[in-house]
């Protein structure tokens, strides 16, 4: 078996731009368009991440488009003739078509060529919670793991990745069909910060009605506290709509009560933001399964 491996995902990952250039992850870019224009997702390098937020703030309703199979098909065709085994791993099924179209293409590429070493992975997971499964995948590759392996610990632990959330409003999520209406109604109640969790079909759930930013800020660490395994082995991934200063008190209060291995923040880009709106913060780690304790 060829074992040139290579782990591929696509932008809504929310990793880190310098993470993904050291770590030899390869990403398939989404595109959006905001007002009137298409970008690709570069990670906040054509239009950074803080204009992206302050033109919602303005108005603006930016919207997002699948990866086509052709993107995967080619993108794929050509990992594989330079000697790659690919292990893809996608954005939740239960969010976007776009998995289907991977699969779609896998299929596409085999009739043609069946020497072609393609896996690929529902990860059940949004956000950086798929940027999690791909980070400890890519962790394994540099250790010298095998494909099998990878694909085995990622299909074993991927509802193990716990993500939970925050956001100043529903409104973005009930506007992209992410939320019904019914779900997004508790948006609109005074001062109420709903909190959500990715459930293990990889669909958003509502969980609680918070009364204040503080106060659901405190319950994303009281949630990690109760839910967290082995947390000195441990990097913990906090990810936000623009809304650092609270990343960086989230960061502050879990290093106080909590022993980690490392604490990585980043935004959250244009694809998954076009649906959370600003004021996202989100807080992903490793727990013995997505069930709340």
């Amino acid at each position: 078996m060829n074992e040139k491996t290579i782990i591929v995902t696509d932008s809504s990952c929310d990793l880190s731009a310098d993470y993904i250039k050291e770590s030899g992850v390869y990403v398939i870019p989404f595109t959006y368009n905001l007002d009137g224009n298409d970008y690709i997702d570069d990670f906040g390098q054509t239009v950074t991440y803080e204009e992206f937020y302050d033109r919602i703030r303005n108005g603006s309703m930016p919207t997002t488009s699948q990866i086509t199979t052709f993107t995967f098909e080619n993108t794929f065709k050509e990992l594989a003739q330079q000697g790659y085994s690919i292990i893809y791993i996608g954005f939740s099924s239960a969010l976007s078509s776009t998995f289907n179209n991977a699969i779609m293409a896998k299929r596409n590429l085999l009739e043609e060529d069946p020497s072609i070493d393609l896996t690929i992975i529902d990860s059940k997971s949004a956000s950086v919670g798929l940027g999690a499964i791909v980070y400890y995948a890519a962790e394994m590759l540099k250790e010298g793991k095998s494909k099998d392996e990878i694909v085995e610990w990622v299909e074993n632990n991927k509802l193990k990745v716990f993500h939970q959330f925050t956001v100043d409003s529903l409104e973005h999520l009930k506007r992209g069909g992410r939320l019904s209406a019914a779900s997004a109604a508790i948006g609109t109640l005074l001062d109420i910060k709903p909190f959500l969790i990715v459930d293990d079909e990889g669909k958003l759930e509502v969980i609680k009605k918070i009364r204040g930013r503080k106060k659901s800020i405190k319950t994303l660490l009281e949630l990690l506290k109760a839910n967290i395994i082995n947390p000195e082995e441990q990097t913990i991934f906090i990810n936000h709509g623009d809304c650092l200063e609270d990343a960086e008190y989230l960061k502050d209060m879990l290093l106080k009560e909590v022993k980690v291995k490392d604490v990585m923040i980043n935004y959250v880009g244009p694809i998954i933001g076009t649906h959370t709106g600003p004021g996202m913060l989100c807080m992903v780690f490793l727990g013995s399964d997505r069930n709340i304790k």
